[in-house]
């Protein structure tokens, strides 16, 4: 049990009274455990949202190729979370996931109504080739606008160094570990 605690613990960064719970009503499965731990660090971090995010960093990455740099601002509550290397850790990987997936939003909701209006007329022509039932076509077109919301946030991608959690769940996850509000605030991807 102790083994399996440490390696959790090695993965989310929860602490081990939190992680134990997790295992003993997974009854020691360890990927159940750690599905656990995310969906209550995500309410611990719906708790911390409404707290005022205040202090932080400007993060500035330059990729490799010396063609590609991502100016991040990433927020915190008080100015020993925004100097601690864990902090520093995630803005630069989130900076680098923007210079490699060149988000267009920070938010799947701030997607403009006009793009998806634009996109809706695409997919409505390649499905009515499709002979597909109304209701069908309406499912689609909703499946295909959440994929594409998704696609071009920020929050809403997957992770560029571990696919399995979106930007968002990495953020989450921060949050419950560092017991403060993280928000990302302006970002902008340069690209020669």
């Amino acid at each position: 049990m102790l083994e399996k605690i440490k390696k959790i613990r090695q993965q989310t960064g929860v602490g081990m009274v939190d992680i134990k719970k997790a295992l003993e009503e997974a009854n020691g499965n360890e990927d159940k455990a750690i599905e656990i731990i995310r969906k209550k660090g995500h309410i611990k971090a719906l708790k911390k949202a409404g707290r005022e995010a205040k202090e932080g960093i400007v993060f500035a990455y330059i990729h490799s190729n010396k063609k590609i740099g991502t100016l991040l601002e990433l927020f915190c509550e008080t100015d020993f979370v925004a100097r601690n290397e864990e902090f520093v850790e995630l803005a630069k990987d989130i900076a680098m996931h923007i210079s490699a997936m060149d988000p267009k939003f920070l938010r799947p909701e701030d997607v403009s109504e006009d793009i998806i209006a634009k996109e809706k007329e695409i997919w409505s022509e390649q499905l009515k080739k499709e002979n597909k039932t109304v209701e069908i076509m309406v499912k689609i077109m909703e499946g295909k606008e959440k994929k594409f919301r998704e696609e071009n946030s920020l929050l809403g991608q997957p992770f560029v160094k571990n696919p399995e959690i979106t930007i968002g769940e990495l953020i989450n996850q921060k949050i419950a570990k560092m017991g403060e509000n993280i928000q990302v605030g302006n970002f902008v991807r340069y690209e020669l």
